[in-house]
């Protein structure tokens, strides 16, 4: 099923990125220049920092095959 409000985003989303031949740059540009001339106040956080003594989180993907499947 097809979501009509997340289909609109994402066209209103790629209609803006193509306008800048999808340069994350530029888009990020225009963005925070479009944050600038709304007046309205945006929040910032400061980057989390690393606790050197705790292990980083890692991910370990799993697949599943069907016992005697050829297929990976």
């Amino acid at each position: 099923m097809i979501d009509p409000i997340v289909d609109e985003v994402r066209r209103i989303r790629d209609a803006h990125a193509a306008m800048f031949n999808y340069d994350l740059d530029a888009i990020f540009q225009d963005i925070k220049e479009q944050e600038k001339k709304s007046g309205l106040k945006f929040v910032s956080y400061p980057p989390r920092k690393i606790d050197p003594d705790k292990e980083p989180h890692t991910t370990v993907a799993s697949i599943s095959v069907s016992p005697g499947s050829n297929s990976i």
